[in-house]
């Protein structure tokens, strides 16, 4: 819903009374909260509230006569929906980039003052190079100018964390903290500064639940080479039992005395290891003084690289998930012919099925269900009051995702209601061709993700036709849905090694008609038919099991080979998850599970 324009205009007139009283000319509102995640507390939906843009990532610049948002090309139709364009210009990331805006609206003398705890140091430093090159100064403020004037903003969250069980984390974290040191050890550095939520709950094995649909500790942690840590948090939100689990290895500290702890490695000029893409611009200027090492921040690599353990669990949360989600099917099979579904309840309807299983603690995002054009876009957000019917003759798109302690699961399925087009079953089989390409390949290690997109994408270039967003992201266990650092697209520059889990979603969008999205979770493994090779190769292990519309696909499209895999992976669908169906659902599946060659 678009924001009210005097809403709008009146948050914008105080924010600028704000900068005149501190001498700005403009002021920076990131969509991040201290931490950068994906997903934000109410408390720090800074830009939703001045802006009325509720999509993940975002920014806006205001200054004392203009001001613009800048978006990425998931939300360009979104922004213009829920802003008010006549107040605050939407402008393309990569078209309008926030440096090229403030070039050509800023002037030498200005002052654009910012939020170091909002902005990384990366960040930062890019704003940096911008105002200098124009002579305007980057300055950074005391306290956010947005929280100075937000007067019914919530309160921070204070739920409590809970333990992630050695079953489900595969190591302890002493020797999590071991292995950090060695890390540390090898880069030269005293101490790690973890900016980012996923590596403090995953290196401590604890978890939180201060923002949706992502289980992270909003906490600050300081890891040192002797392999101990601390932890800058409220000590109201550690119940006994988590106290218990991080007595030997961890210091627990108010969050106050961060600033505090980061200007004392900085007096005793330590060497502290900091992740530019992560750690806030106030962590480096509080470490003024000490050696700082700018590297990748050393849980990253060991986190996306699951362990047998994790691997474990996140096969038995997809076994489980695929379960709910083939019932899902079914009753969508029956109840969307008979027209009394919305998005909506049909989006209402699958969580209550992963409910059904008795161990989700949460989605992983905010189910994407989506109708006819509204499927055409990506990341689609269902308005309960206002969202399409499932209208027969029309394709239905689903891409949602389940929290379980053992694992973090996330799958797309696009439907037909009634019947395709010719061309909707041309683009679905190019999707799918493309998805089979990448769960099938085989590829030297030191390959990364940019390496092979092209094959997701191979089926749709022959007819002139793509999409514009990854064809797949990391995902966590029992974390983030989206994490780093490995992804397959066209700018994936980080090598793919086993054990990390990875999305496989090609798709193809039609504005105004349909959308396309075939995804299934796929693991990293050293291939064991290889005999005699070469040179060391990895493949992909498919994780998710549920049946793929066989009403979609034009089987005069898909080669021997394809057809072959299609078949073969029914048929394991069928084999894990069919007993668990019961009644009609049974047989359903047989008939959605069958062979097509």
């Amino acid at each position: 819903m678009k924001a009210k324009a005097p809403e709008t205009a009146a948050r914008l007139a105080f924010v600028r009374a704000m900068m005149k009283k501190q001498k700005l000319t403009g002021f920076i509102v990131p969509r991040q909260d201290e931490f950068q995640g994906e997903y934000v507390a109410s408390y720090a939906e800074r830009l939703n509230w001045l802006t009325g843009f509720a999509g993940s990532w975002g920014m806006a610049i205001v200054t004392l006569k203009k001001a613009a948002i800048f978006v990425d090309g998931r939300y360009t139709v979104q922004v213009r929906e829920q802003v008010d364009t006549k107040l605050i210009t939407p402008q393309h990331l990569m078209d309008e980039p926030p440096t090229n805006w403030i070039a050509e609206n800023l002037k030498k003398g200005d002052r654009l003052g910012f939020d170091p705890w909002l902005i990384t140091s990366g960040e930062a430093k890019r704003f940096a190079v911008a105002c200098e090159k124009i002579g305007v100064k980057l300055i950074p403020v005391t306290k956010n100018l947005i929280d100075e004037i937000w007067q019914d903003q919530p309160a921070r969250p204070n739920n409590p964390l809970s333990v992630q069980p050695l079953q489900f984390a595969g190591r302890s974290v002493k020797d999590k903290l071991a292995d950090m040191s060695q890390a540390l050890t090898k880069a030269g550095a005293d101490a790690a500064v973890l900016a980012e939520p996923s590596s403090v709950s995953w290196v401590l094995n604890i978890r939180g639940s201060d923002v949706p649909f992502t289980p992270v500790v909003l906490a600050y942690a300081i890891i040192h080479k002797k392999g101990k840590a601390d932890l800058f948090i409220d000590k109201n939100k550690l119940p006994e039992d988590v106290q218990a689990h991080l007595k030997s290895t961890t210091t627990i500290r108010k969050p106050d005395e961060f600033d505090v702890a980061l200007k004392s490695l900085a007096r005793k000029k330590s060497k502290v290891l900091i992740d530019a893409s992560s750690a806030p611009e106030r962590v480096r200027t509080a470490l003024k003084g000490a050696e700082i090492k700018e590297a990748i921040d050393p849980c990253t690599m060991p986190k996306a690289c699951k362990n047998p353990s994790e691997l474990n669990g996140a096969r038995a949360a997809q076994l489980r998930d695929g379960v709910a989600l083939s019932r899902y099917l079914h009753w969508l099979s029956n109840e969307a012919p008979k027209g009394r579904l919305t998005e909506a309840t049909a989006a209402e309807r699958l969580t209550t099925f992963r409910k059904d299983t008795g161990v989700l603690l949460d989605l992983s995002f905010s189910t994407i269900s989506a109708s006819g054009p509204n499927a055409a876009i990506p990341h689609y957000h269902v308005d309960p009051n206002n969202c399409r019917a499932i209208n027969n003759n029309e394709i239905y798109l689903i891409d949602s995702g389940g929290q379980y302690q053992d694992g973090t699961t996330d799958v797309t399925r696009t439907i037909i209601i009634g019947q395709p087009t010719d061309e909707m079953k041309d683009r679905f089989t190019r999707v799918l061709k493309g998805m089979i390409a990448i769960s099938t390949i085989y590829f030297p290690k030191g390959t990364t993700g940019g390496h092979i997109d092209a094959l997701a994408r191979a089926a749709l270039w022959k007819a002139g036709l793509d999409f514009d967003h990854g064809t797949g992201h990391g995902v966590g266990s029992y974390l983030s849905v989206h994490e780093g650092p490995a992804r397959i697209s066209k700018a994936g520059n980080v090598a793919l090694q086993p054990g990390m889990i990875l999305s496989n979603e090609p798709g193809y969008y039609k504005a105004g008609h349909f959308g396309i999205r075939i995804e299934n979770l796929l693991i990293v493994k050293e291939p064991a038919d290889i005999k005699n090779g070469e040179r060391p190769m990895l493949s992909f292990e498919t994780l998710t099991f549920a049946p793929i519309d066989r009403n979609l696909i034009d089987t005069k499209l898909l080669t021997r080979e394809e057809l072959q895999w299609l078949d073969a992976y029914h048929a394991r669908v069928l084999n894990e998850i069919g007993s668990k169906m019961d009644g009609g659902a049974a047989e359903w599946m047989k008939q959605a599970c069958a062979p097509l060659n």
